[in-house]
């Protein structure tokens, strides 16, 4: 028997990359609306339920649209979009976040992936606040650089074909400092207070670097970076996509950290860099890897009962 799969905003980057992924797969029947047809609630609503199970690659009202448009309970859901990131009735999609966490995916039948800034920052940091090395009243301070690809078709076109003079190198924005995946962040890390978040976007296509910045003065526990890379190790022992680096010699490329390194894969490394006062944590990964795409068919693994690993490539 073949899964029945349907990818509702198929024609868009992220639903794209997740049909390009899973098209070769004898275990997966993939289900197909055309472009012209992407609007017709009929026909998307038949699709919907016939589906085993849906990816919703959609801008927050359709995707809510789409899930009231479900009415056959056996549909299992994984929403790409920031609409229930924080709603307690769905499950975050980072099977790695807590030693349950990957429990609550296969049970559940309605799983949000994390936006990619936050999958950087909260594997980060999630470690240091569940071992009290921060404590909930801690401001995170954030900053990101992610490949123009994560704009969508537009901003792709806009690199892509436009004039370098005009649209220059790393761009900061959200600058209103109130970016779409403060609420999340918040919400997963159980803090009191939600980060200062900057992000930006480089002149490269894929791939990303999430900067998190702290005084080792505010920290509940005075760690060394030895021993604060030995916890980030038994936090994600055993874990297949998720590597600590030690050796920051190795891991840069002549002196540079570059964001792309992990492109095409659903890795994620974390490297610590610290001083007498200071504490820097870096998380690189694809932002359409294990930020966006390849998180959602890790999940659609776990919720099937098939091997987690299965389509997504490891960084060796």
């Amino acid at each position: 028997m073949k899964f029945k799969i349907f990818v509702d905003g198929q024609h868009g980057t992220t639903g794209l990359k997740i049909h390009d992924m899973l098209k070769d797969r004898e275990e997966l029947k993939l289900l197909t609306i055309d472009e012209k047809d992407k609007k017709d609630i009929d026909k998307r609503k038949e699709l919907l339920n016939s589906a085993d199970l849906v990816f919703l690659c959609l801008p927050d009202v359709a995707s809510k649209e789409s899930v009231s448009l479900i009415t056959n309970e056996n549909v299992k859901v994984i929403d790409a979009s920031t609409a229930f990131r924080t709603n307690p009735s769905w499950v975050y999609g980072i099977p790695e976040l807590t030693s349950k966490q990957r429990d609550k995916i296969k049970n559940s039948k309605r799983v949000c992936v994390p936006g990619c800034h936050a999958s950087g920052l909260i594997v980060a940091m999630k470690p240091l606040f569940k071992n009290k090395i921060l404590g909930k009243g801690f401001k995170l301070i954030c900053h990101s650089i992610t490949g123009y690809s994560g704009g969508g078709t537009s901003m792709i076109n806009d690199y892509e074909n436009g004039n370098f003079d005009t649209i220059g190198g790393q761009r900061p924005y959200a600058l209103s400092l109130n970016h779409k995946h403060l609420p999340e962040m918040k919400y997963v890390l159980k803090t009191d207070k939600a980060p200062i978040f900057i992000p930006s976007v480089g002149n490269f296509k894929q791939g990303m670097l999430v900067i998190s910045y702290i005084e080792k003065s505010k920290m509940k526990k005075q760690l060394s970076r030895k021993e604060l890379l030995n916890i980030y190790k038994r936090y994600y022992n055993n874990e297949l996509f998720i590597r600590t680096i030690e050796d920051n010699d190795n891991y840069l490329e002549n002196g540079l950290l570059n964001p792309m390194s992990c492109n095409n894969t659903n890795s994620l490394e974390i490297s610590v860099y610290d001083n007498k006062t200071d504490l820097v944590v870096i998380s690189r990964l694809d932002n359409l890897g294990k930020g966006a795409s390849g998180a959602a068919v890790q999940c659609m693994n776990i919720m099937l009962g098939l091997e987690e690993k299965k389509g997504l490539e490891i960084k060796i």
